[in-house]
């Protein structure tokens, strides 16, 4: 079953068996529990499933908030890989509360535990002003994000959640070049591009979003230039200044995820301190050589540790040489940028696992990856229990020391 001509089947062998429509709802419905929408929507933040299983063209004029839209006629086809876990509360929901009550017997019939209807449908949802989404992507979208779209992870309501994000990137060089691309590629709605440095030769052999003619140009103005080009739809903000204490707080408040593509300890620290103030994800990257690395910290998340359980206290600037000391391979950049792009989508999307806990090391010359716990430190002194925050110029004068 899943094939729209098999749904409409099933319906009318449904309707034989009864004398009227209306008796065949009253028999659904004393099967299939229904919730009102203020229910549907609470039981939702609690982590429900709130399905839209109208039609594609029915979404066009909006959706649930947070709603996944799924049509009737492929629901059988294609729940399992929405959501295996038969174990997690399903709410259906359709434009009046009839197909989704036919629906929720559906996914009774294939073993999902918890099941409910949502009563008067969208109608009703609307009426209530309930929060909305916006509807299904404009034609535009619905070419530029296609392949994207067709993932049930993803779909309309995961592209709305893209386009209405916001991401700040420290530095638009050798890891924020491929995760900035893939970002806009991706359609998050807001790029927030934070570089004081100007575009020089020895930059293009890894940073891929920059050219030749733009040598001497700022980084940030460069990089704005590459990405509408590439996705016009997209809101590309600037900051040609260098991050430091007193601006630090400023340029990421307002964001939902923070790429480091610092390349420097002291910005690093300064993003640790401000990214747990703001309760702010950080998808940290490094790159050295040959080789390189990523971690999610993800101050929301109880259990998660943050940049200081991994460095406590800054190695020696000898411990610790850039790129333009030790040299990097050119596509090394690419490969961590394109982790730390992965990272933030799932973030926003709120699907997968993220690298929260993890440290995930790879190795160029042998083409290895190796994945290290990171737990959190309970006496970390940027997260523990006893961690004490004095400002972002105390931040500054720790990094300067260890200098």
């Amino acid at each position: 079953m899943g094939d729209p001509i098999e749904v409409g089947v099933s319906y009318t062998l449904a309707m034989t068996a009864y004398p009227d429509r209306q008796s065949w709802l009253t028999d659904l419905r004393s099967r299939i529990p229904e919730v009102a929408p203020a229910e549907a929507l609470a039981r939702q933040a609690q982590g429900a499933l709130l399905l839209d299983v109208r039609e594609d063209g029915e979404r066009a004029a909006g959706t649930p908030a947070g709603a996944l839209g799924l049509s009737r006629g492929f629901l059988e086809l294609r729940i399992g890989q929405v959501e295996p876990d038969r174990r997690r509360p399903i709410l259906a929901l359709c434009g009046s509360g009839q197909r989704s009550l036919l629906a929720a017997e559906a996914l009774q019939r294939m073993g999902y535990a918890e099941v409910a209807s949502v009563a008067g449908g969208f109608e009703r949802w609307k009426a209530e002003g309930l929060p909305i989404a916006q509807g299904a992507p404009d034609a535009d979208a619905a070419e530029r994000y296609a392949r994207q779209l067709r993932l049930p992870q993803v779909g309309e309501a995961g592209q709305a959640r893209l386009a209405a994000a916001k991401v700040v990137l420290l530095g638009a060089g050798g890891l924020g070049a491929p995760a900035a691309l893939y970002l806009a590629a991706a359609g998050v709605g807001r790029l927030t591009l934070v570089d004081d440095d100007r575009v020089e030769r020895s930059n293009l052999h890894r940073q891929v979003i920059h050219a030749d003619a733009r040598v001497g140009m700022p980084k940030t103005e460069s990089a704005r230039l590459t990405l509408a080009a590439l996705n016009p739809r997209v809101r590309v903000e600037t900051r040609s200044e260098r991050l430091h204490a007193g601006n630090v707080e400023a340029l990421l408040a307002g964001h939902d995820v923070l790429i480091d593509g610092a390349d420097n300890f002291p910005a690093r620290y300064l993003l640790a301190a401000a990214s747990l103030r703001l309760q702010l994800p950080m998808v940290y990257g490094a790159v050295e050589r040959f080789a390189g690395q990523v971690s999610v910290f993800d101050p929301r998340r109880a259990g998660s540790p943050c940049y200081r359980c991994l460095f406590p206290e800054p190695p020696a600037a000898a411990d610790a040489p850039n790129c333009s000391e030790a040299g990097v391979l050119g596509v090394l950049p690419g490969i961590v940028g394109l982790l730390q792009a992965t990272e933030a989508l799932k973030l926003i999307l709120g699907i997968g696992e993220p690298l929260v806990g993890r440290l995930l090391a790879f190795d160029a010359l042998a083409m290895r990856f190796r994945e290290t716990r990171l737990p959190r430190d309970p006496a970390c002194p940027g997260c523990g229990a006893d961690a004490a925050f004095r400002g972002y110029e105390d931040v500054a004068r720790f990094c300067a020391a260890a200098g």
